[in-house]
């Protein structure tokens, strides 16, 4: 992805989540000139701990069409496979559009709920993770939809209207996209510990997402913080 775009997406989230009354903290909006002043112990968890900005193509070289931005407004830290203080939970913003897919994956350790917190219908498709890990396996599912049980058969869908939400356990896979008729969609992420690092298995793989300089960088990733 192109730094430009990048700066652009961000930018746009920033409205983009202004509009459905998401209202993020205050370091989210800092540009990396105003970091600078803020690189202290003060902001020691916002930069160890995973938070702030993300927007990544998944290495497709179409963020249109596979892609996803999303901030991490809270999040605790693993450290050995296990919470390194009392901060046991994570919670996430997403702007998805219109037919972009966030490509199968799943979590060894992380159980979250998907959430559509307004705009267009998120369609949500789910099934079980294959015993080597690399495939769906063909056991039903049965998941959580605002505390009501669903059944679904593996690869099945789902569909969240706005204000309905799903609970993802680990193991479980799930592939999610904007429905291609719909407007964009503000999606929140509540979860037990995010650890993007570690915790992340996409069953069919991923190219290596490569970033392009070709403006000064405006914000940082949650990735990019200096030392």
């Amino acid at each position: 992805m192109k730094r430009s775009q990048i700066n652009r997406l961000i930018d746009e989230a920033i409205e983009f989540f202004d509009s459905h009354k998401l209202k993020l903290p205050p370091w989210a909006y800092w540009t990396c000139r105003q970091w600078q002043e803020h690189l202290g112990p003060e902001s020691y968890e916002i930069r160890t701990h995973g938070m702030g900005w993300n927007v990544t193509d998944f290495g497709s070289g179409d963020f249109n069409a596979h892609g996803l931005l999303l901030f991490i407004m809270r999040n605790g830290w693993l450290k050995d496979g296990k919470p390194a203080d009392s901060k046991t939970y994570a919670e996430k913003a997403m702007m998805v559009r219109p037919g972009q897919i966030t490509p199968w994956h799943f979590h060894w350790m992380k159980t979250e709920d998907l959430i559509n917190r307004g705009g267009g219908r998120l369609e949500v498709e789910l099934g079980w993770a294959s015993e080597d890990e690399k495939n769906i396996s063909n056991s039903e599912v049965i998941v959580q939809v605002d505390g009501m049980s669903r059944k679904i058969p593996a690869g099945g869908k789902i569909i969240l209207e706005p204000g309905e939400s799903v609970t993802l356990p680990p193991k479980l896979c799930h592939q999610f996209r904007g429905n291609p008729g719909d407007h964009k969609i503000c999606v929140g992420e509540v979860s037990s510990l995010n650890d993007d690092g570690t915790d992340n298995c996409f069953i069919f793989g991923l190219k290596p997402s490569v970033k392009e300089e070709d403006e000064a960088r405006k914000y940082w990733l949650c990735s990019e913080y200096p030392n």
